[in-house]
């Protein structure tokens, strides 16, 4: 038997090389330096816990500076805890929630909003992952049926899951036809930097300005460690809150430094300078895949550029060619349909070398 203490570890290399770029996710980006100086500098002494710091007020009054006198912050650890917290505060038992068939909370979440939430999710399918409200109006009927879950919940992502964003328009409309039915709206905002960026808007123009009630503000893929929140937008819609995010695993202890992140990131325009990066590189690559599409008919662009997101339909050799250096993945369900996702540290040089990789 080998003796324990003779064991050894391998370090983990601390250089980047070890750790190339890829175009998977957003998430597999570190946490940008501005947030984790942000955290350095809150780590100072004793300091109340469960929100109880001046971080955390600091962040609450950013909130309603952005949303408006009404909101009311409530940092969280990541973006699923966020969308259920959010919508099991919005819905009663016997609700339920209209949803993009290709919503994060539908495809991407193990279940959580019906395992964990008690929330019956009512999808429809879209044709580029926005919801509208001819197709909302497939879902919304069965009010005081009692064989069928209430739809008292529209919750659409922004940007979405296909990487198109909706305008305050599209929202507003969204918002009136929800409210007309008594149905809160929910906005899961986790890429909501990158729209509102493309769109040259506040992050206000598409949730509070635009009759949203309650939003999943992101933090994580736009360079934070661990850090979302949930925002009511509208009060009354949810006061439930404060219990149902102990409820739900949520509350951190340690808040202050969700806090003092969440407020780096949003009390400048380092949201804005990270997402406006991240979408340019996703519209050079974009632009450069349309250019190869010139060329070959194998290569097109499956949706609009409108983030931070390029879905491309790539002939199967180049992206196996392309694979062998970057990550990548295929859309479930979508042969040869891919997503290939920009982050705040993407460089010019990282797009030029997967697109000399897919030209071949």
């Amino acid at each position: 038997m080998t003796d324990p203490q003779s064991r050894t570890t391998a370090p983990i290399s601390t250089d980047p090389a070890a750790h190339p770029a890829s175009f998977a996710s957003d998430n597999w980006a570190g946490a940008h330096p501005e947030a984790l100086a942000a955290l350095a500098a809150a780590n100072v002494g004793h300091a109340p816990a469960y929100g109880g710091d001046p971080w955390t007020a600091r962040f609450q009054a950013l909130a309603k500076e952005l949303f408006g006198p009404a909101a009311q912050a409530f940092p969280v650890f990541n973006g699923t805890g966020a969308n259920v917290l959010a919508l099991q505060a919005a819905v009663p038992r016997w609700g339920a929630v209209i949803c993009a068939a290709t919503a994060h909370i539908n495809t991407d979440e193990t279940g959580a909003p019906e395992k964990t939430g008690g929330i019956k999710l009512l999808p429809v399918e879209t044709p580029d992952g926005k919801l509208t409200p001819e197709l909302v109006a497939q879902q919304a009927w069965g009010w005081g049926n009692e064989h069928r879950a209430e739809p008292l919940a529209v919750s659409i992502s922004q940007s979405t899951e296909f990487g198109t964003s909706y305008t305050a328009g599209e929202v507003e409309a969204l918002a009136e036809q929800a409210h007309g039915h008594g149905m809160l709206l929910h906005v899961d905002g986790s890429r909501l930097g990158n729209a509102a960026a493309h769109l040259g808007a506040s992050l206000a123009a598409t949730t509070a300005d635009a009759g949203a009630d309650l939003l999943s503000l992101g933090g994580t893929k736009n360079g934070l460690l661990g850090a979302e929140a949930v925002v009511v937008l509208r009060p009354g819609a949810t006061p439930g809150m404060r219990a149902l995010r102990k409820i739900n695993l949520q509350l951190a202890s340690k808040m202050r430094f969700a806090s003092a992140q969440l407020t780096a990131l949003y009390e400048g325009d380092l949201w804005h300078r990270s997402a406006s990066h991240a979408n340019a590189m996703a519209a050079r690559l974009g632009d450069g895949i349309a250019e190869l599409g010139a060329q070959n008919p194998g290569f097109s662009l499956a949706f609009p550029v409108e983030s931070n997101g390029v879905f491309a339909l790539l002939p199967a050799e180049a992206a196996a060619r392309a694979r062998t250096r970057y990550a990548f993945s295929e859309w479930p369900g979508r042969p040869g349909l891919f997503r290939l996702m920009c982050a705040w540290d993407t460089t010019p040089e990282d797009v030029d070398a997967l697109l000399a990789l897919l030209a071949g």
